[in-house]
């Protein structure tokens, strides 16, 4: 019965996230101002008659009250229709189906960048509390906190080009399976901008969690008993440090998936990200609000299996 209510509470809740987001997006969307009628003629859209501007109104459905475009939209999104693009002509599904996998691809190499780099740095900053250590990893985390990330991809792409004349992305995008040796190249340096700024909050994540855990009953009765510092390390306390950093990696990730916008757009890649923002620009209504509900509901299932890792890694939230 627990179980059972546990589930039905993050069902509720996911849905409730998902109606908020929906929501949200639908307004604000339309609070930019412009339509979509002026973002596909453009100036000519200047010169409709009012019964011209009236029949494309109503083509669009611009001429309904925005409650019933909202429940329009939500009931076609029921029956698994996500609308059509009006610049490409064709539906978002097939138009997300073909982006989603990349952006996918970027946060799963971005998150493997940073957990690369920032557990053993976290690790070594613990270890060396408030030493040179602790000192130089604590800068290297505040450094990459505190650059953007378009200024870091644009210089990254600069200097590549110009200095090893390594310039992946000026190519058409590889689809992994039929290139892949081009589409890691493709993928490597917006991942390491995005790793890069991933790996700082993980590194002070790790450093605070391995202090705390380092200060505990267990960890001072087996370094007692004569356990190795390496192998103290390495089973014991870097394990259940692991519960912090698997919560802030969850997050960090589900942030990938929308926020990679900038990166995506400054080394062409097409996934997500740049599909909203070209909808945006165009005022795609249909792409915009059903590609973020999507990204949405991506952020919702990395929550609920970072919760299930949690269970993986920690006996006690298995026992509770």
């Amino acid at each position: 019965m627990r179980l059972r209510r546990s589930v039905l509470g993050r069902v509720l809740t996911a849905v409730a996230t998902l109606f908020g987001v929906a929501l949200l997006v639908f307004i604000m969307l339309r609070a930019i101002p412009g339509d979509r009628i002026t973002a596909t003629l453009g100036t000519e859209a200047a010169a409709l008659s009012p019964a011209q501007r009236a029949a494309l109104e109503a083509y669009y459905g611009l001429d309904k009250p925005l409650v019933l475009q909202f429940l329009n939209w939500l009931g076609q999104l029921l029956t698994g229709n996500l609308g059509v693009s009006q610049r490409a002509q064709v539906s978002v599904l097939q138009l997300t189906a073909g982006a989603l996998p990349v952006t996918l691809e970027l946060a799963v190499i971005a998150i493997l960048i940073a957990l690369a780099v920032g557990i053993p740095i976290g690790m070594a900053a613990a270890s060396g509390r408030n030493g040179i250590l602790d000192g130089a990893g604590q800068v290297f985390a505040l450094v990459w906190l505190s650059v953007p990330a378009f200024l870091l991809a644009s210089v990254l792409l600069t200097y590549a080009a110009r200095w090893f004349g390594f310039n992946p992305n000026g190519q058409p995008y590889a689809v992994p399976w039929l290139n892949p040796a081009l589409n890691l190249q493709q993928m490597l340096l917006p991942a390491v901008t995005l790793g890069l700024g991933i790996a700082a909050p993980i590194i002070r994540t790790t450093r605070t969690a391995v202090i705390e855990i380092g200060g505990l009953d267990f960890i001072r009765t087996a370094r007692a008993k004569g356990v190795g510092e390496a192998r103290l390390r390495a089973r014991h306390v870097l394990r259940n440090a692991l519960v912090p950093v698997t919560t802030m990696t969850g997050l960090q990730f589900g942030y990938l998936l929308g926020g990679a916008v900038v990166v995506e757009q400054i080394f062409s890649l097409p996934g997500v990200g740049r599909q909203v923002l070209l909808g945006i620009q165009q005022k795609d209504y249909a792409v915009v609000q059903s590609t973020v509900l999507v990204i949405a509901l991506c952020f919702v299932l990395v929550n609920l299996l970072t919760d299930l890792a949690y269970r993986v890694i920690d006996p006690r939230v298995r026992q509770a």
